[in-house]
């Protein structure tokens, strides 16, 4: 899929915006460019504590070895009553080699804008997104039990707890976007 085929997706208060390669190169150099490229405030706060430097790499080689997912990861943002377009968090969806039917989705929203819906209202739209590739049957998504935040999303959004994780210690939750051929 082309950049220009990879608009923001809209929701009723959010707006995701697609992640590219510029994007992360110039976050993960430390430019301060981020806020123009995407043309929100980005807080100070930024990045986010899941956000390790390993996560640059991992998307940057994903984008590499398959840019069909181009648009599959997104920043959040959001325009406060009175405010401007605010980043606020990430979300976004990658496939594994082994299971190209399967992709797997994960989200974080900065600590003060959880709570309020924005995961899963975010989540619920990219899953939208994601249906339109025919190749994908599954979503997965991995946590931890202790964070009930998370599996609440999750089954906000139709997952079901599908078994241990891949991490020590996480759960899987699946949805199933169409029965397998």
């Amino acid at each position: 899929m082309s950049l220009s085929l990879c608009g923001d997706i809209v929701t009723p208060r959010l707006s995701l915006i697609a992640v590219t390669p510029e994007m992360l190169l110039s976050e993960k150099a430390g430019e301060g460019r981020l806020g123009e490229l995407i043309q929100c405030v980005v807080p100070g706060n930024w990045p986010l504590t899941d956000w390790e430097p390993h996560v640059f790499d991992f998307l940057l080689r994903q984008f590499e070895e398959h840019p069909e997912q181009l648009g599959w990861p997104r920043y959040v943002s959001f325009v406060p009553a009175g405010g401007r377009r605010t980043l606020i968090g990430t979300l976004g969806a990658f496939t594994k080699d082994a299971r190209p039917t399967e992709c797997e989705i994960g989200y974080s929203i900065l600590a003060p804008y959880e709570g309020r819906g924005f995961a899963t209202e975010g989540t619920k739209a990219l899953i939208e997104y994601l249906r339109r590739d025919a190749r994908l049957e599954s979503v997965i998504a991995h946590t931890f039990p202790s964070i009930p935040a998370s599996i609440r999303v999750m089954e906000k959004c139709g997952f079901v707890f599908d078994g241990e994780g891949e991490e020590a210690g996480t759960v899987r939750y699946r949805l199933r976007l169409r029965l397998p051929f």
